[in-house]
C-alpha cells in the first residue's frame, strides 16, 4: 500500500460521499450527539440518531455503516446493543465502535466483551480506551486494568500502537488512536497524521464526532481508507478552523464549517506518513 494509491483512494472516499450523500446510523452518547450528526452532515453523509432495540437493526439493514458509541449508556441499551450488532452481523453491514469509558462499570465491560466476536469494522479510541479493549480481548499490547481516566486517556498515542495493530489484525478492519498526532492501521502499515487543533480537547465530542465521520466514509471505502480520511478531514479542518478563531466556543462553529467546505483534495493531502507495523 503505497502512499499515492492512499492519497487516491482517500480523494475517490470523499467524492463519492459528497456525491451520494449515504446514511450512517448511530447510537451514541447523549452529550455529544448534536455535535456527532451535525459532522456527519458535514462530511456529506447523512445522520440518524436512535436508542430503541427495533430502530437499532432497522438503521443496521438500512444504513451503509453504523456508528456504536459506548458514552452515557442507557438501561435499554442491554437489549438495544445486542440486537443492533446481531443485524448488523446478519446483513454484512460495516460498523464502527468507540469504546468511550472501557472499564468504569460492569454492564459497559460486558457488552464491550460480546464485541469481540462480532468483529468492528472500524475501532476509534483514546490511547488508554485501545489498550484496554485489547487487554478485555485478551489480545497483544492490551492491559488487564483500564488507564482511561472517564472519557480522558492517560496513554500517550504511542504508547497504543501495538495494541491497535492486534486489534486491527483480530478484527479484520482498521483501528484510529486519537491524539497529537493520530494513528491509523490495518494491522499491516500504520500510518500517522498530523494537523488538528487544541482546540479538539477542549469541547465535548471532537473524539465521539470522529467516530461519526468515520462511519460515514465507512459507507463508500475500505476501513483502512474510512479511518485514515476521517482523521484527515479532522486535521485539516481542526487546523484552518483554528486559524480563525480563539476560544473553544467559536471554534466549533468554524470546524463545522471547515470541515462543511473541504474539499476532496484538501482532505487527502493532509500530512500523514506510512510505516510498517514493526
Amino acid at each position: 500500500m503505497n502512499k499515492e494509491t492512499i492519497i487516491k483512494d482517500m480523494t475517490e472516499a470523499v467524492k463519492k460521499v459528497k456525491d451520494t450523500n449515504p446514511m450512517a446510523g448511530s447510537i451514541t452518547n447523549s452529550v455529544t450527539i448534536n455535535l456527532v450528526a451535525n459532522t456527519q452532515i458535514a462530511t456529506g453523509g447523512s445522520a440518524a440518531m436512535v436508542y430503541l432495540p427495533d430502530e437499532g437493526e432497522f438503521l443496521a439493514k438500512a444504513g451503509g455503516a453504523t456508528y456504536i458509541n459506548m458514552g452515557t449508556l442507557l438501561p435499554i441499551y442491554e437489549e438495544t446493543l445486542p440486537r443492533t450488532v446481531e443485524a448488523l452481523k446478519d446483513a454484512q453491514k460495516p460498523w464502527v465502535l468507540d469504546p468511550v469509558a472501557i472499564g468504569i462499570g460492569q454492564f459497559r465491560t460486558d457488552m464491550l466483551k460480546l464485541f469481540k466476536d462480532y468483529k468492528p469494522t472500524i475501532i476509534k479510541g483514546n490511547a488508554s480506551e485501545v489498550i484496554a479493549l485489547a487487554g478485555l480481548w485478551e489480545l497483544e499490547g492490551g492491559t488487564g486494568e483500564s488507564q482511561v481516566r472517564g472519557v480522558d486517556s492517560t496513554n500517550q498515542v504511542d504508547e497504543a500502537k501495538a495494541a491497535a495493530v492486534s486489534l486491527a489484525q483480530w478484527t479484520g478492519g482498521a483501528v484510529i488512536v486519537s491524539g497529537a498526532t493520530d494513528l491509523v492501521t490495518d494491522g499491516s502499515v500504520v500510518a500517522e497524521s498530523t494537523g488538528g487543533s487544541h482546540f479538539l480537547g477542549k469541547i465535548t465530542g471532537g473524539g465521539c464526532a470522529l467516530g461519526g465521520a468515520a462511519a460515514v466514509y465507512l459507507t463508500s471505502s475500505s476501513p483502512f481508507i474510512a479511518a485514515l480520511t476521517a482523521v484527515s478531514a479532522f486535521n485539516v479542518s481542526g487546523q484552518r478552523a483554528e486559524e480563525k478563531v480563539d476560544a473553544p466556543a467559536s471554534f466549533q462553529t468554524e470546524f463545522l464549517n471547515e470541515l462543511y467546505k473541504a474539499s476532496p483534495e484538501d482532505i487527502a493531502a493532509n500530512p500523514f506518513e506510512v510505516k510498517g507495523v514493526n
